[in-house]
């Protein structure tokens, strides 16, 4: 195979922005999700994946390396800073500090999912649909929702489990 490959452009083309909508889903930052769209475009293009399952093999892989971005903590120093210097600003933020926080906590409870969970309900909360979740993700299309309603519960319940004590 040559790279890059000749259908490299129109795929880029046609599945950039569900990419980074995906990725921008998990990590809640635009500028962040781009550079994982990078990466994934950079992976697929030395990839065999047909153009035909391009779209969902894409979103997967968007999905995987941001969860894996939030798992390794790259973005710990990051937050740390943009909520210290939130919390130095005017009182009138302080709505914003806590739904910062509360973005934080969810990604981290995200993070902390089986793979497969945390991959579909990112997929479906992305707007793709049952049926190009469960080509993606190699499911049927009956047990996506299914899939997606337990990895809604598991969420809940990390969220409890990690709730902060007030």
């Amino acid at each position: 195979m040559s790279f890059p490959r000749p259908d490299l452009e129109q795929v880029f083309r046609a599945a950039y922005p569900r990419v980074v909508a995906v990725a921008a889903r998990v990590l809640g930052n635009r500028h962040e999700a781009e550079d994982i769209a990078q990466e994934v475009f950079l992976t697929f293009g030395r990839s065999a994946v047909p153009a035909g399952e391009a779209t969902g093999w894409l979103s997967v892989a968007a999905a995987h390396t941001a969860l894996n971005h939030l798992r390794t903590g790259r973005r710990r120093a990051s937050r740390e800073e943009t909520v210290g210097a939130a919390e130095t600003t005017a009182p009138d933020v302080a709505e914003t500090v806590i739904a910062r926080d509360e973005r934080r906590r969810v990604r981290a409870a995200l993070a902390r999912l089986p793979r497969k969970q945390a991959v579909a309900l990112v997929l479906r909360h992305s707007g793709l649909s049952y049926a190009e979740v469960a080509a993606a993700l190699d499911l049927s299309p009956g047990s996506v929702g299914t899939t997606v309603r337990r990895a809604e519960s598991a969420l809940r319940e990390e969220l409890n489990r990690h709730a902060p004590s007030e």
